[in-house]
């Protein structure tokens, strides 16, 4: 046998080598994707629930304005539940800006509170919160049982809740507009019911196999 011959033999099996190297690698950040998969907002177990009609209120902001909350529109709306002492709230303020201008086609952004007037007036001018209606209403933070913050709400334009929880990142916020657009209740449950689909068919796979 040549060398040359032994040479492309060699060749030929490291490539191999490195192609089973390749789909090895590439299941395991698979894998690994699955786990370190980014955390929807979490949904509390309280308050009117996703798929229902969200209640209805009409109230004038702080500037007076007349605002239309969970109304039938033509617009889907992100009720925002903030405070001006919640540091979180603060620091997604210009990421809140900056989506509720990349979304502005399909989406308008409310933010929500309650308490002293002057408060809310300062920590508004102070944020630069000028692009957002900015409402004080104790019944509504009841009528959606917020307890914690910063809580978003997502109702589509038939004033239908599609998605709703706790937000700590641009991640989680976004992650409703996800659930919106999968159709689910949040991005947890999507994954859950996928996973818990991919086990059936493996079990399905296997009773087939003893089956055969």
């Amino acid at each position: 046998m040549s060398a040359l011959m032994i040479s492309n033999i060699v060749l030929w099996a490291v490539v191999l080598m490195l192609v089973v190297l390749v789909l090895a690698l590439s299941r395991q950040i698979g894998v690994l994707y699955e786990r370190v998969a980014p955390m929807g907002a979490l949904t509390m177990d309280k308050g009117p629930e996703v798929g229902e009609n969200a209640p209805t209120f009409e109230l004038l902001d702080i500037l007076g304005r007349a605002q239309s909350i969970g109304v039938p529109g033509q617009y889907s709306q992100l009720l925002f539940f903030l405070s001006p002492t919640c540091p979180v709230c603060k620091k997604l303020m210009p990421i809140l800006r900056s989506i509720a201008q990349a979304e502005r086609q399909w989406l308008r952004v409310v933010l929500a509170s309650d308490g002293e007037m002057p408060e809310h007036l300062a920590f508004y001018k102070q944020a630069g919160l000028d692009p957002f209606p900015y409402v004080l209403s104790t019944p509504l933070g009841m009528s959606f049982h917020i307890s914690k913050l910063p809580y978003a709400v997502l109702m589509d334009e038939n004033g239908v809740i599609r998605a709703k929880g706790l937000i700590n990142s641009r991640e989680q916020l976004e992650s409703l507009f996800t659930a919106k657009e999968l159709g689910v209740a949040s991005v947890q449950d999507y994954l859950r019911n996928n996973e818990m689909k991919d086990v059936n068919i493996s079990r399905k796979e296997k009773e087939n196999a003893l089956v055969g």
